[in-house]
C-alpha cells in the first residue's frame, strides 16, 4: 500500500505568550522561528486578531502556535497520557538536552527506555509536555510488519476487551 500524505507540514496549538513560547522552542529546543504574522480574518469573514507563529524542524516540518489574547481557552498542564508532543531527535542530542535542560534548572523527566525510543520529557510554557525521542536500533522492514500486525492484535485485544469492561 503506498501512503498518500507525505508527512507532517505542521502541527498547531494554541499558547499564552507568542514570545514566551519563541524563548522555550527557539531558544531552548533550538528550532528557528520561521514565521509568524498576524491574521486579522479568518476565512469565513469574522474579524479576529490572531499571531500564528511557526517553529522549523530539520525536516522541514513546523511546529505551530496561536496567540489568540481575546479569546478564552483552558490552559492546563496535560497530562503524557491526553497531550503530548513527541519529537525525534539522536541519542546524543537527547542527552545534552537532558544536561541542559538540568543546567537550567527545568523539570526534566527520563531518560525512560520505551524499548525502540529513550525519551525525556520537559513542560513547555503553555503546560504541554514536549517529549524529546531518540530512536533506538534499525527499523527494519521486516521488523515493521512483525510490529503492525503485533499492534493489530493488541488493538483488536484492547477494543474487545474494553467493549466488555467499564472504564472508571
Amino acid at each position: 500500500m503506498t501512503i498518500a500524505i507525505k508527512g507532517l507540514h505542521h502541527s498547531a496549538y494554541r499558547c499564552r505568550d507568542a514570545e514566551e513560547t519563541r524563548q522555550f522552542y527557539e531558544d531552548f529546543l533550538g528550532l528557528p522561528l520561521a514565521d509568524a504574522f498576524e491574521i486579522t480574518t479568518t476565512q469565513t469573514g469574522r474579524n479576529t486578531n490572531v499571531l500564528h507563529v511557526f517553529f522549523e524542524m530539520a525536516d522541514a516540518s513546523f511546529m505551530a502556535f496561536f496567540d489568540d489574547p481575546n479569546t478564552p481557552f483552558d490552559f492546563k498542564e496535560q497530562r503524557d497520557f491526553d497531550l503530548h508532543i513527541a519529537l525525534k531527535v539522536d541519542k546524543d542530542h537527547l542527552h545534552a538536552m537532558h544536561a541542559k535542560g538540568t543546567a537550567e534548572g527545568r523539570h526534566v523527566r527520563g531518560p525512560v527506555d520505551h524499548g525502540f525510543i529513550h525519551s525525556i520529557y520537559f513542560r513547555d510554557p503553555n503546560g504541554y509536555v514536549v517529549e524529546l525521542s531518540a530512536p533506538v536500533g534499525d527499523n527494519k522492514p521486516e521488523d515493521k510488519a512483525g510490529t503492525q500486525a503485533k499492534g493489530r492484535d493488541t488493538l483488536t485485544s484492547w477494543s474487545n476487551r474494553k467493549a466488555i469492561t467499564p472504564v472508571e
